[in-house]
């Protein structure tokens, strides 16, 4: 989880319920620990990105839009690139069941 800063706190279930659902998908399917927090803190920064609006409100440019800027504006490696878009894949396609992610 290359470049997370460490001063933004993640969303626990408590506080968010559409997160609690993103956990509960990672852990259904037994993905490693650090895989869910990745993918929460991804997911969460995505969602910041976009204005706190929900991902089911967002398109394919917008779901474009975020590695882009991970990439240009915040500098990070190929790999952590990897990890915020397989994040949002798993996101749409496994949570929303959305066909949104056969497109990115």
């Amino acid at each position: 989880m290359a470049n997370v800063d460490k001063s933004q706190k993640f969303y626990s279930p408590k506080t968010s319920p559409f997160l609690n659902s993103v956990r509960e998908a990672i852990r259904v399917r037994h993905l490693a620990r650090s895989t869910e927090q990745s993918y929460l803190y991804y997911i969460t920064d995505f969602i910041r990105f976009h204005g706190r609006k929900h991902p089911r409100e967002l398109g394919l440019e917008e779901v474009r839009a975020y590695p882009t800027d991970l990439a240009v504006n915040q500098n990070v490696s190929a790999s952590t690139q990897n990890v915020a878009l397989s994040a949002l894949l798993f996101l749409y396609k496994t949570v929303l069941e959305n066909r949104l992610a056969s497109e990115v």
